[in-house]
């Protein structure tokens, strides 16, 4: 009965956010990205909105993809605000993260976003 547990403990995939803030450069644009200082994790340029697919479950860094995640559409939710939406340019999959406008050192640039939904909007 142990070595059962102990076989479906290890085998459980973990579904749980896991908290990384971590600072990065940009594999887009080459900005040198920093942590928040907001009590959020940055996920995200916040000069070109590009992401990068690291994580099966946010935080775990546990993708084996590693490619680039380009911004196609954007989203407003009454609860997390703007959301950015990311396609992985290599395997295709689909992944929202909040905007950080309110960050007090490296605050998403809010005139780069409403440039990138004024091209949303014009491609729709």
């Amino acid at each position: 009965m142990c070595e059962r547990k102990n076989h479906e403990r290890n085998n459980h995939k973990r579904k749980n956010f896991i908290k990384k803030n971590e600072s990065f450069k940009c594999g887009n644009c080459g900005e040198n990205i920093l942590e928040l200082k907001n009590g959020s994790c940055r996920n995200h340029c916040p000069f070109c909105f590009y992401s990068k697919h690291v994580d099966n479950v946010p935080g775990d860094r546990e993708s084996v993809c590693k490619s680039l995640m380009k911004p196609v559409e954007y989203e407003y939710n009454s609860k997390k605000g703007y959301m950015i939406v990311h396609e992985c340019l290599s395997c295709g999959k689909i992944q929202k993260n909040k905007t950080s406008f309110d960050d007090p050192i490296q605050p998403d640039d809010y005139d780069n976003f409403l440039e990138f939904v004024e091209t949303v909007n014009r491609n729709k």
